[in-house]
């Protein structure tokens, strides 16, 4: 899979093939399969064990990716499509914009994003197009709930979209060791506890300034 940096001149991408419906069907399963897999056992996972929770034999995985990272890179844009998705179908279909907004941040819990972050971060090449573009409708998707909620009066005033994701993630990452077996039952309740802490007006004084989801993305 090619790299395309900054540095160098964009170039037309090949036109991906047209699958079969049978062939998309397994295709898509092998990816949520990967993405299960992922979060239930690390950046380490087995391609037999993705295979078999799919469904299909290991030459099919191979046939639709051609190594790990491959695979890796369609879940991390798979994902990224998915919580966009949320964000926007919230939007869209709730009338009130804080409704939208938990809506939103309770489905994207439950799709593990703070299990996936740190597993997707290493090894991704950022600059490929796919990438660029799932993220920019993500940060598009998120900003716009955000900008809803405050334009309603209903969100305070003092966070961005980097203080909700970077809460999002913390909250859905699971806890190291395997003591809190049952992690995944509160995460719903501390999410209510945090969404009631974004509604205005706010309770206390804020210390610094709103995280963007630009901030996010700088290395100190």
């Amino acid at each position: 899979m090619g790299v395309v940096t900054a540095s160098t001149t964009t170039t037309q991408q090949p036109a991906r093939p047209r699958l079969r419906a049978d062939a998309l069907r397994n295709r898509e399963r092998i990816v949520a399969a990967a993405r299960e897999v992922l979060v239930e056992y690390g950046a380490e996972i087995s391609l037999d064990e993705i295979a078999r929770r799919a469904g299909v034999g290991n030459a099919t995985l191979y046939r639709h990716f051609a190594d790990r990272g491959e695979l890796v890179h369609h879940v991390t844009v798979s994902v990224m499509e998915r919580i966009a998705d949320q964000a926007e179908v919230a939007l869209a279909e709730e009338p009130d914009a804080f409704a939208a907004l938990r809506r939103f941040v309770h489905a994207a819990a439950d799709e593990r994003v703070g299990a996936l972050c740190p597993l997707l971060s290493d090894g991704i090449d950022k600059e490929h197009p796919d990438h660029i573009a799932a993220h920019t409708r993500l940060d598009g998707a998120i900003n716009a709930l955000m900008a809803a909620g405050r334009d309603s009066g209903q969100l305070r005033a003092d966070i961005d979209a980097g203080d909700l994701m970077v809460a999002l993630t913390q909250l859905t990452r699971p806890l190291p060791g395997g003591a809190c077996v049952n992690f995944g039952i509160f995460v719903h309740r501390h999410l209510q506890l945090f969404l009631d802490g974004l509604a205005a007006p706010g309770r206390s004084v804020l210390s610094g300034s709103a995280a963007t989801l630009e901030d996010l993305k700088r290395r100190p």
